[in-house]
């Protein structure tokens, strides 16, 4: 994914001369499809540069990186976006790419913990990935009968930690 090959969050590509540098390599090799998996940021980015193809084509061609021939075979840049995003917070999608593998790993966690928990009668808190939306933790929470689950959608109330004392003293 982009963490690994260090395209996440790639700060040049926010800037229209990031872009425009995107745009010639893409020119240049001929590349005139692309799939972009990821969220928000991605999508978001995938779709200024789709709006201002035309015009990032128009200044390569003026500024003499392309030529006339390259932007002709260029005119058209095709560009579909698939969610692939932890978080499953897309609308209309059943689970994003990226949220069960997420889970399973989660899961096996989970697994390898709880018999040591029980062995030394402790309490465990298990903080799960999900930045601003809870999905993550609220099924990992139903998947293995935590006690009790925090999400950013529903912060806890005023005096949790002596009501959780006692939910775990009982």
């Amino acid at each position: 994914g982009g963490t690994v090959i260090g395209s996440a969050r790639c700060q040049d590509f926010r800037t229209r001369e990031g872009r425009l540098k995107a745009a010639r390599n893409l020119v240049k090799r001929g590349i005139t499809n692309l799939c972009v998996i990821g969220g928000d940021g991605s999508l978001t980015g995938a779709d200024t540069f789709r709006a201002e193809w035309s015009g990032l084509l128009a200044d390569l061609l003026k500024g003499g990186a392309i030529t006339a021939e390259e932007a002709q075979r260029s005119s058209y840049l095709n560009i579909v976006g698939m969610v692939g995003s932890i978080d499953n917070d897309f609308c209309g999608t059943d689970m994003t790419i990226g949220t069960d593998s997420a889970l399973h790993r989660i899961m096996e966690i989970v697994d390898a913990i709880t018999t040591t928990a029980q062995s030394h009668q402790r309490t465990f808190v298990l903080e799960v990935m999900g930045r601003h939306c809870g999905y993550l933790a609220l099924i990992t929470a139903l998947a293995c009968g935590a006690d009790w689950v925090f999400i950013p959608e529903s912060p806890p109330e005023d005096g949790w930690e002596d009501h959780l004392c006692r939910r775990l003293t009982e």
